[in-house]
């Protein structure tokens, strides 16, 4: 049986994290949060945001673990589950519900459980275990050697979750930015699951981020700048285990908020400027197919169909045909149409290279 290498420790962890790095990021990194935040009711329909930004986000999650999608696979995946799609589109796009899952059971209860979190890895995995139960799990790097055991006796696991679930959901007097941090540790040193633990924790930050109000909906895009610093990512975990080296820990993951608070800053404010442009020109050329839940629908999917503008605009088939087949008509909106076995795509050129980080 394999031998656990690290002693997971007491919540908060026995360290002094009023240093001069520490609260130099912690600053910066405060300060670009609390613009997303204001920035986000921008956006009237709070939908888009987590409909578009989530499902980036899982796609950068995801090849995080070497999960790796097209843009093009991951917008069709969202409209059509059933389709031909590769195993890793799917389970990008599973990503994206099981973190509006958590969010759904945040609202509700105002707090994040290990239920809600079980919930959301079998949402993820297509299970229906939860916690391990078996010894056996070790970590390896990508030559194939095991780097970190964690926890292998399963009601010691169960102890340890209930212990970061206390913490989770408990006041404490240091910032929630470093806690998020210590929690995001926490949560991958345990390494609660069988599988999807990676995936599961990065959830975890945005709805704790949520949850403590420093955000008000799950968008911040984090998984992009930790995907472009991964040795950075798993160097830095496995130093705290190794030699407590909390302080480098801390700094990284601030630094990824305030990084990631700007790209999504950006994204945001490009898809504002997207809708104006759309409700303007619409309004104004096509006044009679023209209404909010047209832009609604145009922005909450990236690629769209004529059976959702039929759902959410309450429409017949004729009528969404129309609305759509005019807008791709319309050389000055960017909305194009390509056809793939018996579906019709709807393509908002403009927010795919945006989410892609192209210019528009």
């Amino acid at each position: 049986m394999l031998k656990q290498t690290y002693n997971i420790p007491g919540l908060p962890p026995d360290f002094d994290f009023d240093t001069l790095p520490i609260l130099k990021a912690l600053n910066t990194a405060t300060r670009n949060l609390a613009e997303v935040k204001g920035l986000a009711p921008i956006i009237p329909n709070q939908g888009i945001l987590i409909d578009t930004l989530s499902l980036q986000e899982a796609k950068d999650s995801s090849e995080i673990e070497n999960i790796v999608t097209t843009n093009d696979e991951l917008f069709r995946g969202g409209l059509d589950r059933d389709s031909a799609l590769s195993g890793p589109s799917k389970e990008v796009a599973v990503y994206r519900d099981a973190l509006r899952l958590g969010f759904e059971r945040l609202c509700e209860t105002g707090l994040i459980t290990n239920r809600t979190l079980t919930e959301m890895f079998r949402l993820l995995k297509n299970r229906d275990d939860g916690f391990r139960k078996t010894p056996g799990t070790g970590l390896q790097n990508n030559s194939g050697k095991i780097v970190y055991v964690p926890t292998q006796d399963a009601r010691e696991i169960e102890n340890q979750m209930s212990a970061l679930e206390t913490y989770i959901n408990s006041e404490s007097e240091l910032d929630p930015l470093i806690r998020m941090a210590i929690i995001h540790h926490q949560f991958e040193s345990i390494h609660p699951f069988s599988d999807g633990n990676g995936r599961l924790g990065r959830m975890l930050n945005v709805l704790y981020l949520t949850k403590e109000g420093l955000l008000s909906i799950p968008i911040l895009y984090m998984s992009r700048g930790i995907n472009q610093s991964k040795a950075d990512y798993y160097r830095l975990l496995q130093e705290v285990r190794d030699h407590g080296n909390w302080e480098d820990w801390i700094v990284y993951i601030l630094d990824i908020v305030t990084e990631t608070s700007k790209i999504t800053l950006e994204l945001i404010e490009g898809i504002r400027q997207a809708m104006a442009y759309f409700k303007q020109h619409i309004r104004d050329k096509h006044r009679k197919i023209y209404s909010q839940d047209l832009i609604n629908n145009l922005f909450r999917h990236p690629y769209t169909r004529i059976e959702y503008v039929m759902d959410e605009l309450n429409v017949s088939r004729p009528t969404a045909t129309s609305y759509l087949e005019k807008l791709c008509a319309d050389d000055e909106i960017p909305l194009t149409k390509f056809v793939e076995g018996r579906n019709n795509y709807y393509v908002n050129v403009a927010l795919v290279q945006l989410l892609a980080g192209d210019e528009v």
